[in-house]
């Protein structure tokens, strides 16, 4: 039988602080309210979506190595501070060859001149800034709508 397609959010270092760690930036929503929110979402389309966080960059390239044989279809990425940093992370999403989109909760281009250059959005479907975590909800229901076009 068939395994059902599904969507991976990832979420890169400290995003497991949302909801306390400079507000100003991120916003007050939690880490859980997010998954929980995008998790719902997927059960309204029958989508699975499952949600990763790690502060730690093997991990994440672990689980981005899993998608090859789990199901995954699409997959939903917030790199934070990987995105200005880490080769290793554009690599393993280059190859594993599923579809993303690149999510940053700030406007990473009103901010300091390093975060400007990202590692993931000449491979990225499309990418989403500065809308907070409505942007992470934008990018699932393209993702979404990739595997059940309307």
């Amino acid at each position: 039988m068939a395994q059902q397609q599904s969507i991976l959010v990832l979420h890169g270092p400290n995003l497991n602080l949302l909801g306390t760690r400079e507000p100003q930036h991120y916003g007050a929503d939690t880490l859980a309210s997010i998954n929980g929110k995008l998790v719902g979402m997927g059960e309204e389309r029958g989508i699975p979506v499952e949600c990763f966080q790690s502060n730690r960059e093997y991990e994440l390239i672990e689980r981005i190595h899993a998608t090859l044989a789990d199901g995954t279809a699409y997959i939903v990425i917030n790199p934070a501070a990987f995105t200005h940093t880490s080769v290793a992370l554009r690599d393993a999403l280059a190859g594993v060859k599923k579809p993303f989109v690149e999510v940053h909760l700030s406007n990473v281009h009103a901010r300091e001149a390093f975060r400007h250059h990202s590692y993931f959005s000449d491979l990225a479907t499309g990418v989403i800034c500065g809308l907070g975590a409505r942007g992470y909800e934008y990018a699932l229901r393209f993702a979404m709508d990739q595997l059940q076009p309307a």
